[in-house]
C-alpha cells in the first residue's frame, strides 16, 4: 500500500517538476525542512516510482525536427498479441516522440516529428506497411497551444 502525499511531499513534487536540476538545500529551503529529511522524501517519492525520472526538455525545432505531426493507426486485429506487438515495434521508431492506445475506432496514436515532410511521407509508408496495420490518418499540426509537461499538482485541480 503507498503511503499517504502528504502537502511538503506535493510542495517537493511542485518544485521538482519547475526545476529538476534543483539542489537539494534549495529544495529545502523552498519547502520549508531541512535537507536530510528532504533527501529522504525525495528518494522515497523516486523509489515509489512517483518520480519517475528526471531529464532535460528538448527544443525539437532548434534541433532541426521543423515538422510534428499526429499519426492515428487502425488494426486489423485488436488481440492482445497483435496490440503488443504493435507497441513493440513503436519503441524502435525513433521519429515517434509518443504513442498511447485508444479505445473505439482508432487504436493507436502517434506523435511523431520528423525534420522534413518528405521524411515524415517515408516513415508513414513504412507505417502503413507494418504487420496488422489497416490503415494510417494523419495530421500535420500547424502551432501547438500548450505544452505542460507536468502533472496538475494538489490545489490547481477545481
Amino acid at each position: 500500500m503507498a503511503r499517504r502525499i502528504d502537502a511538503i511531499d506535493w510542495n517537493i513534487l511542485r518544485e521538482l517538476q519547475g526545476d529538476g536540476r534543483i539542489t537539494n538545500v534549495e529544495l529545502s529551503q523552498r519547502v520549508g525542512i531541512s535537507a536530510p529529511p528532504c533527501l529522504r522524501r525525495v528518494r522515497a517519492l523516486e523509489e515509489e516510482g512517483i518520480i519517475k525520472g528526471y531529464r532535460a526538455l528538448l527544443d525539437e525545432k532548434k534541433l532541426g525536427f521543423d515538422l510534428m505531426a499526429f499519426a492515428m493507426v487502425h488494426l486489423v486485429s485488436q488481440a492482445e498479441a497483435d496490440l503488443s506487438a504493435f507497441a513493440a515495434q513503436v519503441e524502435r521508431w525513433p521519429l515517434v516522440r509518443s504513442c498511447w492506445m485508444l479505445s473505439g475506432e482508432t487504436d493507436f496514436i502517434l506523435l511523431c516529428v520528423a525534420p522534413d515532410l518528405r521524411t515524415f511521407q517515408n516513415f508513414v509508408l513504412e507505417l502503413t506497411g507494418a504487420p496488422n496495420v489497416r490503415n494510417v490518418k494523419t495530421a500535420l499540426t500547424l502551432t501547438q497551444s500548450k505544452d505542460a509537461a507536468v502533472v496538475p499538482m494538489e490545489g490547481d485541480v477545481p
